[in-house]
C-alpha cells in the first residue's frame, strides 16, 4: 500500500488527559495515524476541541492505522461581512455542509484577511432558498465569525470552502505522541 502525503503534518504529546491537534483542512478521504511510546485511543470531531476517550479508537504504542474522513468542498463567489459572515456559493450546486460542520476558506482570495478568520469556524445555517425579490440563488452559509472589521471587498476568484476537523487522543497510561497525516492510499494492503 502506497501513502501519499497531502498537506502538512502534525502531532500531539500524549497523555492520560485528552489533547487535540489544530484545525486542518480535509483534503484527502484517509487520516494516517502513528503512536509512539503510548497506547492512544483517538478521536476525529468537528467540536471547538473535540475529546477522546478510551473508548473512541485505539491504537497500540508503536502502530498505525488509516482512519477515514469525509472530504467536503464547495466554491465561494461572495462574502457578506457582519457580527456573523454569510458566503455564498453558486448557484445550481449542492451544498455538502450542513450546521454544526466547522469549514476553512482556502484559496486565490484578494486579502488574506478572509482565509485568516474563516478558519475551523462553525455552519450556524444554510440558506437553499432562492428569491427573485433579493436576486439570490445560490446556496448561503452563515458561520460564526465576525467579519464586521473587514473593509476590503470580497473577490475570491478560485476560493474554495472545505471541511475542517481536528485530531483528539488521549493516552491509555503513560505518554507518549500521536503523529498525524492526509494521505492518499493506494494498492492493496
Amino acid at each position: 500500500m502506497a501513502h501519499r502525503p497531502v498537506g502538512l503534518a502534525t502531532s500531539i504529546t500524549t497523555s492520560t488527559t485528552s489533547a487535540a491537534t489544530t484545525s486542518f483542512a480535509v483534503q484527502s478521504n484517509v487520516i494516517r495515524v502513528v503512536s509512539l511510546g503510548a497506547d492512544v485511543a483517538v478521536a476525529i470531531g468537528t467540536a471547538e476541541v473535540p475529546t477522546a476517550t478510551l473508548a473512541d479508537y485505539m491504537i497500540p504504542s508503536g502502530g498505525s492505522a488509516s482512519l477515514a474522513v469525509t472530504r467536503k468542498s464547495q466554491r465561494v463567489v461572495g462574502i457578506t461581512t457582519g457580527s456573523t459572515t454569510k458566503i455564498t456559493c453558486p448557484e445550481g450546486t449542492n451544498m455538502p455542509f450542513a450546521v454544526g460542520d466547522r469549514v476553512t476558506l482556502e484559496g486565490n482570495t484578494n486579502e488574506n484577511q478572509y482565509q485568516t478568520l474563516i478558519n475551523y469556524a462553525e455552519v450556524t445555517a444554510v440558506d437553499t432558498t432562492s428569491s427573485y425579490d433579493t436576486g439570490l440563488f445560490g446556496t448561503q452559509l452563515t458561520v460564526d465569525v465576525d467579519t464586521s472589521g473587514i473593509v476590503t471587498a470580497f473577490y475570491g476568484a478560485d476560493a474554495t470552502l472545505r471541511g475542517s476537523v481536528r485530531v483528539a487522543a488521549i493516552a491509555n497510561g503513560g505518554t507518549g505522541t500521536l503523529f498525524v497525516q492526509q494521505v492518499q492510499v493506494s494498492g492493496v494492503a
